[in-house]
């Protein structure tokens, strides 16, 4: 068997290959010098490590030892390789699991990494009712992207949104002065409209005056 050193180690040697300085230089920027990038393209990324998903997909569980190294890694591709792995294994996630994914969400945190753990936190809290309250917890957390992640987490979800949760986060973030956290409510009522635009209609309403004018904006896109 293949040891989760020597997968990471052959990830990382296949990176180098690929990498791009110029366009490494382009991403960091992009995220504001946050990271170090080798400068692969999204594409060209998911590609080298397309088969390598597949396996672990039909193993049926996630290589923690391997997805903790590339976290560890200061390269932003293999932090992204993670929140890949992630995504592919949901379905075989479950809460147990989430002690790890918000050690993620907790470190290395940026935009691009929170919003793709969004998913994989979304994908949990859809099949086990125990993580409607640890989102509620989160929504108040000192740390704003966790608190971004309890906002969005049932983005997607049409016709099985709780709107009783959803509101109660939402307006646990009221208020809010940060950028990413007026951005997310917005989106997540933006979201939602496009099911119950009525639903909408009335929290804008009832809450209008609360609400940072960005969160306004974007919730009232689709209504």
């Amino acid at each position: 068997m293949t040891d989760k050193t020597d997968i990471y180690n052959e990830l990382k040697t296949t990176f180098e290959k690929k990498a791009d300085p110029v366009k490494a230089v382009e991403m960091a920027a992009y995220m504001r010098n946050r990271f170090v990038f080798y400068g692969i393209p999204m594409p060209e990324r998911k590609a080298i490590y397309k088969d390598l998903l597949k396996k672990q997909k039909k193993a049926g569980k996630p290589d923690w030892g391997l997805i903790d190294l590339c976290w560890e890694d200061e390269h932003r591709e293999l932090q992204y390789f993670v929140t890949d792995h992630l995504y592919e294994l949901r379905k075989a996630l479950g809460y147990e699991d989430m002690i790890r994914v918000e050690r993620y969400a907790r470190t290395r945190q940026w935009w691009d990494s929170i919003d793709l753990l969004n998913r994989v936190v979304g994908s949990i809290a859809l099949s086990d009712r125990r993580m409607d309250e640890l989102m509620r917890a989160w929504s108040t957390d000192g740390d704003f992207w966790i608190r971004r992640i309890a906002i969005d987490h049932q983005l997607g979800r049409r016709d099985r949104t709780d709107t009783e949760l959803l509101e109660e986060i939402i307006l646990n973030n009221l208020g809010s002065d940060e950028f990413f956290i007026n951005k997310a409510i917005g989106w997540a009522l933006r979201d939602y409209s496009k099911t119950g635009p009525e639903w909408v209609r009335d929290f804008l309403i009832r809450h209008m005056d609360k609400m940072d004018k960005l969160s306004v904006r974007e919730a009232g896109k689709y209504i």
